[in-house]
């Protein structure tokens, strides 16, 4: 009989025990046999067993030493990495070819830093079926002029294709978080724009944001940007009399690529 693990408030760890709950998510991830899968924080293994007869390939990334133990007892096949999911180099894990798929419950707190590390490993990644707070979910997929909208939106609506899937009820955790949780799907485009600056594009949705009260102009005058002359363009004008949550996605393209050229 193995020993019961007790989850860690230092890990945000919340074991998923609702089978039902389990199984709706592997529907919505849909496994294919050709797959090859990394589980972000697998825990005791509720999704783990569920995926790993059905797919090409596990790998399951786990920073809690007793969880790997007894993960290794209970899948001997099971491909473990003991290590923080920031620290490791999705590039490891898949062939030429290859692209992973990603699913995980993850620690809530850090969210965001998963996110952009999805966002900056991109090219490794064909999609990701996650569990995050149901605020962020919101803010994940929130439309412009809303209060949800900033930028996760941006970014992850620019780079990927993102669905809220499904709201999550805490009674289906051990133990039952304060919040409500969401499944969310992030699928990353196949093509992006060409000679485009990736990185500059996401330093300006930061700048943009950075005082989301203030209009837009005054937000890049405190930002790194502050050396930019904007104002001989008229076409920015109108732009830079908005605040960010009020910009879409091709007003931030028009932006960024007006800044490169200034640089």
């Amino acid at each position: 009989m193995e020993d019961k693990i007790y989850p860690l408030k230092r890990f945000g760890q919340n074991y998923l025990v609702d089978k039902n709950v389990v199984k709706k998510i592997i529907d919505e991830f849909n496994p294919e046999k050709e797959d090859v899968v990394l589980e972000i924080g697998p825990g005791t293994g509720a999704l783990t067993s569920e995926l790993i007869n059905n797919v090409k390939r596990l790998i399951a990334v786990e920073i809690d030493k007793r969880s790997v133990k007894q993960l290794k007892e209970k899948f001997p096949s099971l491909e473990i990495i003991n290590q923080d999911f920031l620290e490791t180099n999705l590039s490891e894990f898949v062939n030429k070819n290859e692209k992973l798929r990603i699913i995980g419950n993850i620690p809530y707190y850090i969210t965001s830093p998963i996110l952009f590390k999805l966002i900056y490993e991109r090219k490794f990644v064909k999609d990701a079926l996650l569990m995050v707070q149901y605020e962020v979910a919101k803010r994940i997929t929130a439309e412009k002029g809303t209060k949800n909208y900033g930028i996760l939106s941006v970014l992850l609506n620019y780079f990927a294709k993102t669905k809220l899937c499904f709201k999550i009820s805490p009674n289906v955790f051990y133990p039952k978080p304060k919040v409500y949780s969401a499944i969310i799907r992030i699928k990353f485009n196949e093509e992006e724009q060409k000679n485009f600056d990736d990185n500059l594009f996401i330093n300006v949705v930061k700048a943009a944001f950075g005082n989301r009260r203030k209009v837009l102009k005054n937000s890049l005058s405190n930002s790194i940007f502050r050396t930019i002359n904007f104002t001989n363009n008229v076409e920015l004008t109108n732009l830079l009399a908005k605040r960010a949550e009020d910009l879409s996605i091709k007003d931030f393209i028009q932006l960024s690529e007006f800044i490169k050229n200034q640089q």
